[in-house]
Order: structure tokens, then sequence, then C-alpha cells
């Protein structure tokens, strides 16, 4: 019983050129230029053809397994882990996790075809394509900075819903800073500033959005006097700017500061499956663990500016302590005491002045809660001021429950009373 050969569609072709030479209907030149192969590669295969028949058109190599082949065995261990230890991690993500954990260097084609074969699809979500047109980098690092804050379950229910602050350098795509807080609030921004002026320098411009941190509400807005007297309102964090002479530029759209967007999208993938594998569940865990995640992550995905060199200025010269604060105006008594949200500060005598009474001062609360008082921008020495009597008071009354505020008991006239028929009359 002779072997079945089966051809593709090339082959079959072929077959139907070399019984026309044997024919004699066409020459071996125009056979060659039909197939679309070399006169020396035309006899090649007549020859083989006269030989074997139609299984000598076959490729070779048909049926065997090629050596570069992937084993078995190595790809029911990718798609275990994939389903167990990686479950959640993206396709290029999880490859690389392959190489660095596990020593199994594979492509992430490679990965991808073994994952859909057993049915493993993608976590990650694509949302259809649309239209949109690319801004140009700006060309030095420092430049500017895009700075945002993303509220997410970034313990995945090992503990509580947190936000991540940070920043990303728009010319190059490096994170300098990011750390996790209880929500967004304006001493975690600060904190963010701080810790990427101590590392790199300062930035020339922040891009942000219209969040209350970095803008005054409409309803608060000066007054045209105000204007007209040269005074203009601001938030605590922009106050931080003017003096970092930082420039400020708000985002009307989620899609203008779309780079530190897709910052998010990339770090709630990445960030969220590595503190799963490191067994982060805390806030504190969270910032020591991004001392080692961003420069991993800087290395993978910065790219280099067009332009070398760096543009953030130093801070030589420049007390961060007396910037990275909260400052409030406040006018001292006349018994040189300042109060601020319930505590008193005594200012004590300088050489300079020995009474400071009816002076404009300002108290810098730290971002770690402790509270420092200037003057013309000098520093005065303060200490705690011991309670007026009526705070006393109303500390005992607050604290003992049991001190009856009055010996006499109350006794509520009677309706034949002189004092209401007097009333009456």
């Amino acid at each position: 019983m002779k072997e079945r050969v089966t051809l593709n569609r090339k082959e079959q072709g072929r077959l139907m050129v070399l019984n026309e030479v044997e024919k004699g209907g066409i020459r071996g030149g125009e056979a060659a230029e039909l197939m679309g192969v070399s006169l020396r590669q035309e006899r090649r295969l007549m020859v083989a053809y006269r030989e074997e028949g139609a299984a000598g058109l076959a490729h070779g190599n048909r049926g065997r397994r090629p050596p570069n082949a992937i084993d078995e065995d190595l790809k029911k261990q990718v798609v275990g882990l994939a389903r167990g230890r990686y479950d959640g991690c993206n396709q290029q993500h999880y490859t690389e996790l392959l190489k660095e954990r596990e020593g199994i260097k594979l492509s992430r084609s490679s990965v991808r075809r073994i994952l859909l074969a057993d049915g493993v699809k993608s976590p990650r979500k694509r949302r259809p394509p649309q239209h949109r047109r690319r801004r140009e980098r700006y060309p030095q690092e420092g430049m500017l900075l895009q700075i945002d804050g993303s509220p997410h379950d970034w313990f995945e229910g090992r503990g509580a819903a947190i936000s991540l602050l940070g920043a990303i350098d728009d010319a190059t795509g490096k994170v300098p800073y990011a750390l996790f807080r209880e929500q967004e609030d304006s001493p975690g921004y600060f904190r963010l500033l701080q810790g990427v002026t101590e590392r790199y320098g300062i930035p020339l411009a922040l891009y942000h959005d219209r969040h209350s941190i970095f803008e005054v509400s409409p309803d608060e807005k000066e007054t045209i006097a105000e204007q007209l007297a040269g005074k203009t309102k601001l938030t605590q964090f922009g106050r931080l700017m003017r003096d970092l002479a930082i420039t400020s530029i708000s985002a009307l759209s989620p899609q203008a500061k779309g780079r530190i967007e897709r910052l998010w999208e990339t770090f709630q993938d990445r960030l969220v499956s590595e503190m799963r594998l490191a067994g982060v569940s805390t806030l504190e865990e969270g910032n020591c663990f991004l001392e080692t995640f961003l420069p991993r992550y800087n290395a993978r995905f910065a790219v280099p500016p067009t332009q070398p060199g760096t543009a953030y200025r130093k801070t030589s010269g420049l007390d961060l302590e007396a910037v990275f604060c909260f400052k409030h105006e406040r006018v001292v008594g006349m018994d040189n005491v300042v109060r601020f949200q319930g505590q008193r500060l005594q200012v004590l005598p300088s050489p300079l002045r020995l009474s400071y009474a009816r002076c404009h001062v300002q108290v810098h609360q730290q971002l770690d809660g402790t509270l420092k008082v200037y003057y013309q921008g000098g520093y005065l020495d303060t200490c705690r001021a011991p309670a007026e009597a009526s705070r006393r008071r109303e500390l005992v009354a607050t604290t003992d429950d049991n001190v009856e505020r009055s010996h006499h008991p109350v006794t509520k006239p009677a309706q034949d009373h002189p004092w209401r028929q007097w009333v009456y009359r």
C-alpha cells in the first residue's frame, strides 16, 4: 500500500508545472519562472519528482518536531505560575517576572501564545482606539513635572484603601518621587515636592488638575478692592510654589495630563502585583517598597531627553524647613501670647524688642506638627503659655462631669407670682 502524501497549495502548483515539463509543453526556464525559483532549483525539483514522485515535492522537515520548540513541561509550568502565584500580572510584566524570579527566559510573544493556547487571557482590558494627537515632550529634564494622586485599593484588601501621590517628568518619563497617603491632602503634596527637591532640585513648572489644594475656589476669589490693592489669595500649596518660583499650570481635563494618568494605569497593574508578591499590606511598608520599586521602574521605562543636562534648580542657601510648612498670619495679644488652633504660644523678649504686642507675625506649622513663630523673617523664641482662667474652667467642666455648676436649684415662678403679674400688667 502506497503512502499517502498531502501537498499544500504551493506544492500542488509546482506539481502541475512539472507535469507540463514532462509532457514537453514548457521548458525548464519557463517552469522556473512560473514557480518563482532559479533554474538550478527547478532542476533539483525535477530530479526529486522523477525519483520519488509527488512525495519529492513535500518539505523534508514536515512532521518533524522543530529544534527550538518549547518543552511541554515548561509550557505547563508557565501556565501553572500564571494561574497561581503570578495571577493578575499582564503578559509583559509576567514575562519579566519569569526571567527575574524563576530563571525562565522566554519572549513575550511565546508567553502570550502559551497562555492563549491554554485559555489564559490577559487581565489588562484595553479601550477601543481613539484619534489623539501626541504633544511634544519638553526638551530637558526638570522643566515640567506632572503631579497627581490616585485613590485605589493598592493592597487588594490586605489593608485600608489609600492614595498614591506621585510626580512624573515630562521630558524623560522618570518618576522622581512618590509616596502613599491615607488620602489626597496638602501635607502629602508638600512631602511629595520636598522629596523631589531634596533628591533632584526645584523644577521649573508643575502641571496639575484644578483641585482645591492647588487653586482657590471661585467663591473664595479676591474682591475687586483686593485686586486693586494687589492682594492675591493663594492656597498653602500655591504659596509654596510662589516661594519656590515654580510656574503653576492647571489642566482643564484629565486627558490633558495623560502622561501621569497612564502612569497610574501602569502602577495599578505592576506595583499592585509586586506588592502582593512582597506581602506589603500597610502604608509604611508601601512607602519603603517604593524606595526599591521606583529605581527599577525608571531604569525600565525612562527615556533620554532631547537636550542633555537638567533644568532642576539647586537649593543652596534655601532654608527648606522654613519653606515646606504651612504659614498663617496672626496678631500677638497684649500679653505677648499667640493663639493658634487651640494652642497658646508665649513670645519671649529678644534683643530687638522687649514686647511684640499687637505685632503681625507668621506661625509656621511644620509637617510634623510643631509650631514656630516668625516676625519680619526672623525666628522668635517661644514657650507654652498657661491657659486663661476661662479656658481652665472649660477644661475642668469637660473633664469632671460630677461637679455641679450651681449650688442653688433653679425654680420656676408660679402663674400668680408678682413678676408674672407685672409682665402681664
